[in-house]
Parts: structure tokens; sequence; C-alpha cells
């Protein structure tokens, strides 16, 4: 249990003092949508999407958080689109946390390659705190118990783009979800819910080159704004790098490369340049993007930007 308990010493100061420490985040959000707006569609109909993506967050901290994301999704019809995501965030092997959904989405079209959608979210989360294993230096009774526990997951987004952009706003999950909180005894598993606004545009500019901005901003009540600015440029739709800067937190490195037709690959490094960079070290995140046809007219669909 070396360090465990200046992990959440760290974990609750950052938590209320940091942009990063809400919930779970992610470098390549762009590519992870599914987990943050049910509302996200492709649009590309006999398309099969699913992917990965795992991320470990301040190497240099014994016990570090890691988050493991997974998503699958397809159109039903040019207006359906259906999903299931899951999420497991695991904080010094002693919060653990499984979030399972399946994800609604209804898309209208319009002309000119607009699509609306709206998406719903829902599922449970099984959160898992072996609390009893932190060492304190008095007995807390707070602490003496271990908490697994249930909850019930339902979200909501909206999603507006074409093949060159995208508007999102979403709440993943409405309804509480748990929390150590020591300021509050009485309320001590609460987390009030995340609010997500993300965008980006693909820019055509030489032959083979695109550059493509985009942005998430996230919002809890009570909390500060968390703001991340990312721009990439994509060559020949064959490798995409760039940069990315989370406000007052971290500066990011990013690149993927696509495989093959159906398959892209995708590496991004944060370095943490907050309070807490002394003592967080790395972060590493990786993702694997996969685009299968199901249809038997082979593959050749347009490139995917987002």
């Amino acid at each position: 249990m070396k360090q465990k308990l200046l992990l959440f010493v760290f974990a609750a100061f950052f938590a209320a003092k940091s942009f990063a420490q809400q919930d779970p985040q992610f470098t390549q959000y762009m590519y992870n949508m599914s987990i943050v707006n049910p509302a996200y569609t492709t649009g590309t109909e006999n398309i099969l999407n699913f992917g990965a993506l795992y991320r470990t967050q301040w190497t240099d901290v014994d016990g570090g958080p890691k988050t493991f994301t997974g998503f699958v999704h397809m159109p039903v019809n040019d207006n359906v689109e259906v999903g299931l995501s899951f999420m497991n965030d695991n904080v010094g092997d002693i919060v653990k946390e499984n979030v399972i959904t399946a994800d609604f989405a209804y898309k209208l079209n319009f002309a000119n390659d607009l699509h609306l959608s709206f998406g719903l979210k829902a599922g449970v989360s099984l959160y898992d705190a072996t609390i009893s294993k932190l060492i304190t230096i008095d007995p807390d009774p707070d602490f003496a118990e271990d908490l697994n526990k249930t909850y019930f997951n339902l979200g909501a987004g909206v999603y507006f783009n074409s093949d060159k952009f995208y508007v999102g706003l979403s709440v993943p999950t409405f309804i509480p979800q748990p929390h150590l909180d020591t300021t509050d005894k009485d309320n001590l598993w609460a987390r009030e819910a995340n609010t997500f606004l993300t965008g980006g545009y693909v820019f055509d500019l030489a032959s083979k080159w695109k550059f493509k901005p985009a942005f998430m901003a996230k919002y809890m009540a009570g909390e500060p704004l968390s703001f991340d600015l990312t721009a990439n440029f994509l060559y020949n739709n064959f490798v995409e790098f760039g940069a990315g800067y989370r406000f007052e937190d971290a500066f990011s490195g990013l690149v993927n490369f696509k495989i093959t037709d159906i398959v892209r690959l995708g590496y991004a490094y944060d370095y943490t340049n907050s309070d807490f960079k002394d003592y967080a070290g790395s972060t590493h995140e990786i993702f694997l993007l996969f685009n299968i046809d199901t249809s038997t007219r082979g593959y050749d669909k347009s490139p995917r930007f987002f």
C-alpha cells in the first residue's frame, strides 16, 4: 500500500482545485465520442464502428488513475443508430468503477449533408471502493467499511454535424454517481453530473493536407470549467499529428496512423504543467479504431474524420 494514502490526498485536493479530475478525461476525445455523447453518429450505413482507448495517468504516482473505454455502434437505417459503450476506471486498485451503457440516437437529415441527432444513454455503474485498505494516521470510521454498489445511469445529448464539422452538447450521466468527498460525511459518495460541449472542423489545405482543430469544454456545478483545445494535421488520410492544451493542466502531443482501410491506431502523450507537475510524471493514451463494412459491396466509403 506504499503511497496509496498520498495518492488519495492528491486526488482529493486536485478534484477540488484542478480542471482535470472532475471525471475520467481523454486527450483523444474526438475519437472517443461515444463515451461522452450518445447522440454521436457516423451516418455511414452498413459500417460497424468499434474501438477501444486506454489511458494511464500520472505515471510517477503509485496507483495513478487508469481508464479503459470500449464502444461499438452502427446505423440501423438512415435515421437510427444504436451502440454499446463500456468504461473501466481504476484508481490505485482502491476505487474501481465499471460503467456499461446502451446508446440510441435518432438522426434528422437535411440538405447540404447536414445532420442533427438526438441521443439517449442508459445503463449501470458498478462501483467498488476497498477503502478499508487505506492506511490512516488515526482510526477513522469513515474509512473502515468497503463500498460495493450498483447505480443506474441515464444520459442524453444532441449532435449537429456534416462530413466537415461537428458540434455536440451532452450530459452522459444525469443521476449523481459515486465520488470520494470527505468534506461531507452525509454525502460521502455523491458526484454531480458533467456537461460536455464539443466541436471540430476539417479545413482543406494543400491537395493531400487537412487541418483539424477541435475542442472540448467540460462543466460541473461548483467546479472550474475544463477546456481542451487540439490542433491536428492529416496527411493523405494516412497519418494525423498535432498538439493539444488542457488549460492550466497539461500540454499534449498526438499522432495516429491508418494501418489499413479499416484500422486506425493512435497515441497521445500528456505533460502536466499544473502545480502537480513535480509529482505527476507523464500520461499516456492509446486508441484502436475499426470500421467494418457489413454489406457485400466492399469498403468504399468516404474517409471518417471524426
